[in-house]
């Protein structure tokens, strides 16, 4: 009986290093989405550039595209715009923008003065179709399917590593 009152709190002490262990292991970057595998959500939004003209998820099936999510206010935007004017320079995709809680003119003004990798840029001032998209913050990516599905997503600011080891073969194996 001694044995077991300290054997019980030791088996407890060594099971809850055990998940702290598996804890730190995780990349606190990859969150995993419910979206994955899964339509996309349904949007129609008008342009950050044109607010008489609107597209929806509907008009961007048969492609396999990419929705990034960023705002003029968002500092990691900033870090990450460059790499994204780069990769929208190569031609792998479509790549469309989500504006995110920004003002319309406080977005054109950005993509005028930092470059527009955009195909076209969606205006989201309220962030109702972020929410839709289940997006807690900005940088944001998407990259859907020619159904509409989402087949990936990453949280924060792209990397040459991100784009050349899983968005580029990705979006290969979609189109192939």
């Amino acid at each position: 009986m001694k044995a077991l009152r300290f054997l019980l709190p030791l088996a407890l002490f060594i099971a809850l290093l055990g998940f702290l262990a598996a804890g730190l292991k995780l990349d606190p970057k990859e969150v995993p989405s419910p979206l994955i595998d899964k339509p996309a959500p349904a949007f129609r939004l008008t342009l950050l550039d044109n607010a008489d003209r609107a597209l929806g998820r509907e008009d961007l099936l048969g492609q396999v595209w990419m929705l990034n999510v960023w705002a003029s206010w968002c500092v990691a935007c900033q870090e990450e715009h460059p790499l994204l004017v780069a990769f929208s320079r190569k031609k792998v995709l479509p790549v469309y923008g989500l504006n995110y809680k920004d003002e319309r003119t406080a977005g054109m003004r950005w993509l005028s003065r930092y470059g527009n990798p955009y195909t076209a840029s969606l205006f989201d001032g309220d962030g109702s179709v972020g929410i839709d998209w289940g997006v807690y913050g900005v940088p944001e990516t998407f990259v859907m399917d020619r159904q509409g599905t989402v087949r990936y997503k990453h949280i924060g600011p792209l990397t040459p590593e991100v784009i050349r080891d899983v968005i580029e073969p990705l979006v290969r194996k979609l189109n192939g």
